[in-house]
């Protein structure tokens, strides 16, 4: 009896287990939207910072990304106990910050001259390079903006999670969110450092002596990550951008049924072509989303505009 009891136990530990990982690859698939906007936003956090200091002030901000997730973790967890019914509103709220924030970068050039950014640029050099400057108090404040940035992108990624694995068990959903969290910041954290030392790894490369085939490669190698880190970081905010309005303009639509089921439609439509109807359908689904996220993102960047500037006119 007591073996048999055992073989029972081994066997739900074992679906439970199933389950998780079924849970898991859902919704790290719907959160991988939003990791490369998270890793462009945290690789620019330390820029300004001296190449010996990037690493420890990317540690700092993890282990600030750590301490956001111990918060937002067991908060969401609670809401989905209490009240289930906010998972949506609460994904749809994330789904147009995220629309918002595409938008805002979008919009960035018009709403900033070239001249002001110049001068960011350069108060930035001239705190480096100032001997006077308290160094730790400058990277104190890069790291607060960091971690500040670090909390919305963490609480996007539980909600959505939390929404991949609503139908699931709470014990599930512990796991699930849990362990998400911790790939999230491990994976995220990891490649930002990989991303900020990819410059002085590509120049320690160059510098390698000798005049041998295995040296000319890493000479080749170095002067390859030393002139692609930039461009790099480039790509990275492109895909990010396009992946806020792709899940932002996704999570709204699923929200609002009449969308969502027109832009269903209209994919589904696509497949119909012989050979490439399944892939014409995931573009044309992704595409329609994306457009919807560029809509809501004006629509909410005009709205926090005229409430920021009703906000001063009667503050002063």
């Amino acid at each position: 009896m007591a073996g048999t009891s055992l073989l029972v136990l081994l066997d739900d530990i074992a679906s439970v287990l199933d389950d998780v990982a079924l849970m898991t690859k859902i919704a790290a698939k719907k959160t991988t939207g939003i990791l490369g906007d998270d890793l462009a936003l945290n690789a620019e956090q330390v820029s300004g910072i001296r190449a010996d200091r990037e690493l420890p002030v990317v540690w700092a901000v993890a282990k600030g990304s750590l301490k956001n997730k111990l918060i937002l973790v067991p908060t969401a967890l609670a809401i989905s106990w209490i009240a289930p019914g906010l998972i949506m509103p609460l994904l749809m709220l994330g789904g147009a910050y995220l629309c918002f924030e595409g938008f805002e970068k979008l919009a960035h050039p018009l709403l900033h001259s070239h001249a002001e950014n110049e001068v960011h640029q350069a108060e930035l050099a001239a705190a480096v390079a100032n001997p006077e400057i308290d160094l730790v108090a400058f990277e104190q404040d890069k790291i607060k903006g960091a971690v500040r940035t670090d909390f919305v992108l963490s609480a996007e990624i539980i909600v959505i999670t939390l929404g991949a694995v609503t139908a699931a068990a709470f014990a599930i959903k512990v796991v699930v969110v849990s362990g998400i969290a911790l790939i999230m910041t491990v994976g995220v954290y990891g490649l930002v450092a990989v991303i900020v030392k990819l410059d002085d790894a590509g120049l320690y490369l160059c510098q390698k002596p000798g005049v041998d085939l295995w040296a000319k490669m890493q000479r080749k190698a170095g002067r390859v990550c030393l002139h692609g880190a930039p461009y790099l970081m480039k790509l990275l905010a492109i895909v990010g951008t396009a992946a806020m309005f792709m899940v932002g303009g996704g999570i709204i639509t699923h929200g609002i049924p009449v969308a969502h089921h027109f832009i269903e439609y209209l994919a589904q439509s696509t497949n119909a072509v012989s050979g490439i109807g399944d892939m014409l359908e995931t573009l044309t689904s992704s595409l329609l989303n994306a457009l919807a996220g560029i809509v809501f993102g004006a629509l909410a960047l005009a709205g926090v505009t005229i409430a920021r500037r009703v906000y001063h006119r009667f503050k002063y």
